[in-house]
């Protein structure tokens, strides 16, 4: 099939990978001519892997093409996806200004009927006012899907490849059995495409996310209280996740969720419940438990140090929010280190892929960002364990102890050992650990 994807960022360039991948010749689109330029190169702009490989090989056989010409893109194909950003704005809404400004330009553009594809994380009713952007702009006839990516970063190819499901939102069956075709490729191990109405696909995405979000801040409260009652938050976690009901995904103990996603959506989604004058309580507490965790070390650090941090050092052991990827937005990283520079302590930081990205967003005012991460240990009073890179899971121990002013642990993702650790005579302090 012959395939546009409007915007190339994390989810347009993937979807646009995969698809040339299975066969189809596509055309990703963005108004940003830098990155047209690095994409034409073969520099991919963010870090997830397998993706690199996927953007060469299909660039080199012509089916995977990159330009900033909206005229071409729209009249060369058959199907248009908008994946485009949907940043939050004050208020938790999602901002759908980009998405319909390229929907307003898909119309000026259409020159012969258009499947329009919502591929962008949209609140109820964004079909609706895609439908009426274009339709503004243009009567020759369209028809707008809804079909939301659940994507996770740092495994989001294969997550395109092999999906779990297949979200297609639209009322039309002859349109549904063309979009059917198109992901054929994609679920030949027989995982379903479900086909539904706009919106109830619309608030499947959101409604997915803040599932997942609340296992997270359910199991963070719960190790937080294992902390007070003096119980083992891993021994918890095993015995709820043996429960086929339950299961062991997301009930992993932290400083809580970041990224691009699940702040993002359960923000959305409030919102979105509070313009139907319905107000989501269980979603709220999520959210407010998760910002509450990404700093629930401080006090276990401010203990350990009598109440003072100042003049003392911190290695910090991973920037992104999540392994195998380089995205730091709302990673726990950043709240922690501004805390600690705050209250008068220098932090030393390294992760293996998102130096360059903690850079632009400034955080090299609050610490040292380092290449090597046992050179992030030399001279600190503590080790703060926040991100769980498989970097870290088996350090050498006796090296850290020679670089550091003391053998201190504070493991922000409980990936170390603890009874380990502390046969090695390090200090330790995890989430909810005895």
């Amino acid at each position: 099939m012959k395939l546009t994807i409007i915007g190339t960022g994390y989810v347009g360039l993937v979807a646009g990978a995969c698809f040339a991948q299975s066969g189809n010749n596509v055309i990703c689109m963005d108004i940003d001519e830098d990155k047209i330029n690095r994409l034409r190169k073969g520099e991919i702009p963010i870090y997830e892997p397998g993706l690199e490989a996927l953007v060469e090989r299909n660039s080199k056989n012509n089916r995977l093409i990159f330009t900033t010409n909206m005229n071409e893109a729209v009249q060369k194909s058959d199907i248009i996806f908008i994946a485009v950003g949907t940043p939050p704005e004050e208020d938790g809404s999602a901002d759908l200004s980009h998405v319909l400004a390229v929907a307003k330009s898909i119309g000026q553009h259409m020159t012969d009927y258009k499947i329009i594809v919502n591929k962008s994380t949209v609140p109820v009713g964004t079909a609706k006012k895609v439908r009426a952007a274009i339709g503004k702009e243009t009567t020759i006839p369209f028809d707008v899907v809804s079909n939301p990516e659940f994507l996770k970063e740092g495994g989001a190819v294969d997550d395109f490849m092999y999906p779990d499901r297949v979200i297609i939102g639209t009322k039309k069956s002859k349109v549904a059995e063309i979009m059917k075709e198109l992901f054929a490729p994609f679920v030949r191990t027989g995982n379903p495409m479900i086909v539904m109405d706009e919106v109830s696909a619309e608030l499947t995405k959101y409604t997915a996310n803040s599932i997942l979000a609340t296992k997270i801040s359910f199991i963070n409260e719960i190790a937080n209280l294992c902390d007070v009652v003096g119980a083992d938050v891993e021994m918890v976690r095993r015995g709820i996740g043996s429960d086929k009901r339950i299961g062991y995904s997301f009930i992993f103990p932290g400083v809580g969720y970041g990224g691009s996603c699940f702040p993002k959506d359960v923000k959305a989604i409030i919102r979105t419940a509070k313009d139907f004058d319905y107000h989501l309580r269980i979603l709220q507490s999520v959210e407010e438990v998760n910002e509450k965790q990404k700093l629930i070390l401080l006090p276990k650090i401010l203990k350990f140090f009598n109440g003072s941090v100042q003049g003392k050092t911190f290695a910090i052991w991973g920037l992104s929010f999540k392994p195998k990827t380089d995205d730091m937005r709302e990673a726990p990283a950043i709240p922690i280190i501004k805390e600690l520079h705050r209250l008068g302590a220098k932090v030393q930081a390294h992760d293996p892929v998102a130096l360059s990205e903690a850079r632009q967003l400034g955080l090299d005012k609050y610490a040292t960002l380092l290449d090597d991460y046992y050179e992030a240990l030399e001279g600190a009073d503590a080790l703060i364990l926040v991100t769980e890179w498989l970097d870290y899971r088996e350090p050498d121990f006796e090296l850290m102890k020679e670089k550091m002013n003391a053998a201190v642990i504070f493991d922000g993702r409980n990936i170390l050992n603890a009874e380990k650790v502390k046969d090695l005579n390090f200090s330790y302090f995890g989430i909810g650990r005895r």
